[in-house]
Order: structure tokens, then C-alpha cells, then sequence
């Protein structure tokens, strides 16, 4: 697995598997025993889906501890004019001179709908350690790429209000 996590990103992680372990898995504990003893568990639907949320829950508890466990720990800082995680950067695609922004952010964190790009997207890895000014090639594969200009880098606090990506 060896996702990249900035500490941030292990704090949220270790905040959700608090809250699942102490508010969500009681709940659907008692969800499970409560639709339990309305009868023939066979034709009892109650039942099956109080025991799949319960199910999901501890999965996702799982899944959030072995990122923890198998994570390679980066940092977020970056020099103040140079392109790094949890910065928002501005950047001109030269071929057709649209104008975006995005904020680097870690693969856990990726959501491209709310303009927030994976450190290791093509995109994010070309940015990364790019300075205002600079034009980057960014390379999709071997046959593809294109070239954008980066006009300004912001660099902005984690504030912790975006979440980690369920799965």
C-alpha cells in the first residue's frame, strides 16, 4: 500500500477511527440486537442491513489502521515560493490559455469535482517544487502531454474541513 500521508492526514484518519469505534460501532451494535429480536432472521431484512452497516463500519476501521500502519509520512511543508502539498496553485494550459486552480493535496484527499489534485497525479507531480513563472510539461504517458504556466501559488493552512475520501 505505502500511501504518501502527511501528519495531517494521519490526525484526520485517526480522528474518523475514534469516532466509528465509539459512536458508530455502539450504535450499530445495538441496531444488530434490536432487529435481532424481531423474529425469523431468514426473511428479516431489518436485520441484514443493520448487520451490513456493521459490517462496514469494521471494514472501514480496518482499512483506516492499515493506512496508518503502512503510510510513508511526508511533509507538508514547502519553500514559500515553491509549488508544494496543500498549496493552491493557479496555472494557464498554454495550448488553449484556460485559466484553473488547484490544491495539491495528498491521494487520500484527491476530489477532482472540488478542484483538488493528487500529488501523484501527473498534474501534481509536475507541479510539485515549481516556482511562479515556470511552464512545466506534464507528461501523461508516453505518447501524450501538454504544457501549462504556473501564475501563482497560494500557500494555504490545512484548516482540516476537507475529508478523507471514503472508499
Amino acid at each position: 500500500m505505502y500511501d504518501e500521508l502527511t501528519p495531517g492526514d494521519i490526525k484526520k484518519m485517526e480522528e474518523e477511527i475514534e469516532y466509528r469505534k465509539l459512536v458508530v460501532r455502539p450504535k450499530a451494535l445495538e441496531d444488530v440486537k434490536e432487529t435481532r429480536a424481531h423474529g425469523d432472521l431468514s426473511e428479516n431484512f431489518e436485520y441484514h442491513a443493520a448487520k451490513k452497516v456493521k459490517n462496514q463500519n469494521e471494514s472501514r476501521i480496518r482499512y483506516l489502521e492499515r493506512m496508518i500502519k503502512t503510510a510513508k509520512v511526508i511533509s507538508e511543508d514547502s519553500a514559500e515560493d515553491e509549488v508544494g502539498i496543500n498549496n493552491t496553485v493557479t496555472i494557464e494550459f498554454v495550448d488553449d490559455g484556460t485559466v484553473e486552480t488547484y490544491k495539491i493535496v495528498t491521494t487520500v484527499r484527491g476530489n477532482s469535482l472540488e478542484n483538488m489534485i493528487s500529488n501523484e497525479s501527473p498534474l501534481g507531480k509536475s507541479l510539485l517544487g515549481k516556482k511562479e513563472g515556470d511552464t512545466v510539461h506534464v507528461r501523461v504517458n508516453d505518447a501524450v502531454g501538454y504544457d501549462v504556466k504556473i501564475i501563482k501559488i497560494v500557500n494555504t493552512v490545512d484548516d482540516g474541513s476537507d475529508k478523507i475520501r471514503s472508499f
